[in-house]
């Protein structure tokens, strides 16, 4: 359970803000979306090569 201190005087919009980071920080929405369906772990696999590959094509050009 995430817990945000908030102290006296301390602005409620600054305090929710903290709440969101921190939430989107665990990835629990991440994880809720992805189990909205199965997904096959082959194509899982797949679209983790994909990925892998579009991120190591940004290398090379960088570079």
């Amino acid at each position: 359970m995430l817990s945000i201190p908030v102290k006296e005087g301390d602005n409620i919009e600054r305090a929710l803000k903290r709440f969101k980071k921190k939430f989107d920080r665990t990835k629990r929405m991440r994880e809720l979306r992805a189990r909205r369906e199965f997904v096959k772990p082959s194509v899982v696999n797949r679209e983790q090569r994909k990925k892998a590959r579009y991120k190591n094509g940004l290398n090379i050009k960088n570079d």
